[in-house]
């Protein structure tokens, strides 16, 4: 049975398009209007409808607190059989149930439905660095660890910290803890410091950097995507590189544990069908996000693996015990 949030609760429901019947499909957004997870919830929300995948309009619940962990909390305690429930979500969350910052709420609560766009992260240097390739810049550290310090727009411990421990660890460098880190009030400012010679990378994504890029001032010696992406196909990934890590602000949805695998296998296909439409094409290009589609059992899996990993090198680098 359908249970819907009463107002003095979250605030009154936004509906997309006009308004949706009782039965209608709900998508919480666990934040304010605006921002990421809003943008998934209306967008997917929307084509969802438009192409025929819903019946009826997907009614939208902005749910803000604690990071996104009051609906994470609200989903598990009490809708966690309402197979009408979506929830956006992006690899913050992922990275915040690894570090456990949902109060001891884990990954496992939940089923992770999809992704199928997403904000490429990019390892980063001035125009004028010594570094030319990504394998430059791994050997210097490994050569000297303390000789390089990058800089990134989330604190210590968040996922552009962890980007470039991610491409160390996997290149055979397991002393994370002497990579130097500088947590910057964002990504401009972090960018702006690597420029300036302050710092010797930036760790960060692709919408950071573009507007610097397409002036000259910086170069990106990877894209940590499994793919070049589109409209920037001479910038190699790390992949490629030999290196293998994918990691990007992913944008998709999970949905309650405690539904059956027939619905989750129903929003999988749902999601899949706006992947492939030109609507959701037209909606990537025009917010700078690049294809990212991993649905169903192939997501679940790649969450759990991100999880696990996060979960290691925040153990590694002191962000948790």
């Amino acid at each position: 049975m359908r249970r819907f949030l009463r107002p003095t609760m979250v605030g009154a429901a936004l509906v997309i398009g006009s308004t949706a019947a009782a039965s209608a499909a709900e998508c919480i957004a666990p934040a304010n209007p605006g921002g990421g997870w809003d943008f998934t919830c209306r967008q997917i929300g929307k084509i969802m409808f438009d192409i025929g995948a819903v019946e009826d309009p997907i009614q939208v619940t902005n749910m803000a607190g604690a990071g996104g962990g009051l609906a994470y909390n609200h989903v598990v305690a009490e809708r966690g059989d309402d197979e009408d429930l979506i929830v956006a979500a992006s690899s913050a969350t992922s990275t915040r149930l690894a570090q456990n910052a949902y109060a001891g709420m884990t990954a496992d609560q939940v089923r992770f439905v999809g992704a199928i766009g997403a904000d490429p992260g990019v390892i980063v240097v001035a125009a004028d660095s010594p570094f030319q390739s990504l394998g430059d810049l791994l050997d210097a550290i490994k050569a000297d660890p303390g000789s390089i310090t990058f800089a990134g727009g989330s604190a210590v411990g968040g996922f552009d910290h962890l980007k470039p421990l991610m491409l160390l660890t996997r290149s055979g460098f397991d002393d994370v803890t002497a990579i130097k880190y500088i947590g910057l009030d964002g990504g401009a400012d972090a960018i702006t410091q690597t420029i300036g010679g302050f710092t010797d990378a930036m760790t960060g994504d692709m919408s950071e950097v573009v507007g610097f890029l397409k002036s000259g001032d910086i170069r990106v010696l990877a894209v940590l995507t499994e793919e070049r992406v589109p409209g920037f196909d001479d910038i190699p990934t790390a992949k490629e590189q030999g290196v293998d890590v994918v990691a990007v602000n992913w944008r998709g949805l999970y949905i309650p544990k405690d539904v059956s695998d027939e619905t989750f296998d129903m929003w999988a296909e749902r999601l899949q069908k706006v992947a492939d439409s030109d609507e959701w094409k037209e909606t990537m290009m025009a917010n700078g996000l690049a294809p990212f589609t991993k649905v169903g059992d192939d997501f679940q899996n790649y969450v759990n693996d991100v999880v696990g990993e996060v979960r290691q090198l925040s153990k590694d680098i002191g962000v948790i015990q």
